[in-house]
């Protein structure tokens, strides 16, 4: 028979703590709601739109009632937003993910259960049936001491879930506002290259009518012939990639066959704002609410804490205590408790603290690097913000301007038979390229202007590169545009 110390353990402090335990692990369902609503705030806030979840088949079919109506009108940027943050099956996806990670964080909060083991003996003394019977709960007192470390690490991760969500919702409404921009902005260039077309067939077709009597060389028609040419191979491929970004939208939106044919852009991007940002305010403003530098923050926050936990693991890193009761035939009840200590003898825990510390300094060191990247990507992203500004609006207010004058003044001289119909056609051409032209750094400023906001909230986006000539379609017009 087992030996076995005879004292009873509080029963009221075992209350105690496994009803403290109960509570301070929480509801799984009650934070995954909490974390939803953060950054369904944060959307509303800053991204012009609201994460919708849809939980239920009600919540479905209207939002797909939701999209139907916005789509029965011209869709704006802010509508595509909407659309993407409240429809998308892929945002849908996201949240349910999301969900995921933060119920598994509750469940690491929570203790082990504990452990009921059953012995039943039976043996013959001297032709006599004894029965020995031991009921032993036992549970990890280690893990109940080091509850407040498991909530501070829980709390930790349902943070990093909470801001990769809000991260990744950034990210899908820029994605949707680009993509509305490059499909407005690829619908647009269509009209001009059909102009081109349209003004090259005409120089095409009078240069045949002139040579044939007599008024045109075989190598002027051979020109306006090569044109014409150029500009349908250039209106088919403005075609398509109307067509591509169009698509890609479609994707980037989650709709459907039907909602995608119902789908409608309007025929022109939206003028330039008056003046462009502020550089000090954005930059101050970046710095107080970007993602990124709150998840470099918050994982050097929980490393330090974790440091005098890390102390006292390394040596004792299992503690159990057990409550045990036995009955045997002949004796009296015996009850008690038993402890299980593991002794530091082969691992004093030094390698465990040396990696702690290293872990510290890692984190300490990454944060300082995510707050360099994110004033360096602010300036980056502000500087092809400010450019691709400048740019369109020299465009708007230099460029078109001066084309426009010059179209004006070769009309005027061709009434007065001072220039002939194909110098006035090749000007025609030429003005409709630098509208083309206009369109693509309109679009480009959209484009940086999204751009800057995700990195603004915290999600870097890539500053784009500022063409000399626009875009390959726009340089290809030109080019069919001049002589």
């Amino acid at each position: 028979m087992r030996s076995k110390l005879i004292e009873r353990l509080p029963r009221q402090r075992l209350l105690a703590a496994a009803v403290a335990a109960l509570v301070l692990a929480g509801c799984a369902s009650t934070t995954i709601n909490e974390n939803f609503t953060s950054v369904q705030q944060l959307s509303q806030e800053r991204l012009g739109g609201e994460v919708k979840w849809l939980t239920t088949e009600d919540a479905r079919l209207q939002a797909q009632t939701d999209v139907d109506a916005l789509l029965a009108k011209p869709l704006s940027g802010d509508d595509a937003v909407r659309i993407a943050l409240a429809y998308s099956p892929a945002l849908q996806a996201m949240l349910y993910e999301s969900a995921a990670n933060s119920a598994a964080a509750t469940q690491s909060a929570r203790l082990p259960n504990p452990v009921f083991a059953f012995e039943r003996l039976v043996r013959d003394n001297a032709g006599a049936r004894e029965l020995e019977l031991t009921r032993t709960l036992s549970f990890s007192v280690l893990d109940l001491l080091l509850l407040p470390a498991r909530l501070r690490l829980a709390d930790y991760q349902q943070q990093a879930s909470r801001l990769t969500l809000a991260s990744n919702v950034v990210q899908a409404a820029t994605d949707a506002r680009q993509a509305w921009v490059s499909a407005v902005a690829a619908q647009q260039s269509v009209l001009y290259f059909q102009q081109v077309k349209a003004t090259a067939d005409a120089g095409a077709e009078l240069a045949r009518r002139m040579q044939a009597v007599g008024n045109y060389s075989k190598l002027q028609r051979a020109r306006e012939q090569a044109f014409s040419a150029d500009a349908v191979a250039q209106l088919a491929r403005a075609q398509q990639a109307a067509r591509s970004t169009r698509e890609a939208l479609i994707r980037i939106l989650g709709l459907n066959e039907q909602q995608s044919s119902a789908l409608k852009l309007p025929d022109r991007l939206p003028d330039l704002p008056a003046a462009p940002k502020d550089e000090a305010s954005i930059a101050k403003t970046a710095m107080a609410q970007r993602l990124d530098v709150r998840m470099a923050q918050a994982n050097l926050e929980f490393v330090a804490r974790e440091q005098g936990l890390t102390r006292v693991t390394s040596i004792v890193n299992g503690l159990e205590v057990g409550v045990t009761r036995k009955n045997e035939t002949g004796l009296s009840r015996q009850k008690g408790y038993d402890l299980s200590v593991p002794l530091p003898i082969f691992d004093f825990g030094d390698a465990t603290r040396a990696r702690a510390q290293a872990t510290y300094m890692a984190a300490f060191h990454r944060a300082a690097q995510v707050a360099v990247d994110a004033n360096s990507q602010v300036r980056e992203n502000y500087g092809a913000y400010r450019t691709a500004y400048d740019i369109a609006r020299h465009y708007r207010d230099e460029i078109v301007p001066l084309r426009k004058t010059i179209a004006e003044e070769n009309i005027l001289r061709y009434n007065g038979m001072l220039i002939g119909v194909f110098e006035l056609l090749a000007d025609s051409r030429e003005q409709i390229a630098s509208v083309v032209q206009a369109i693509d750094a309109q679009r480009d400023f959209w484009l940086a202007d999204a751009g800057l906001q995700a990195t603004l909230i915290g999600r870097p986006m890539s500053s784009m590169s500022m063409s000399q000539d626009g875009d390959s379609s726009s340089a290809s017009g030109a080019k069919a545009a001049g002589h």
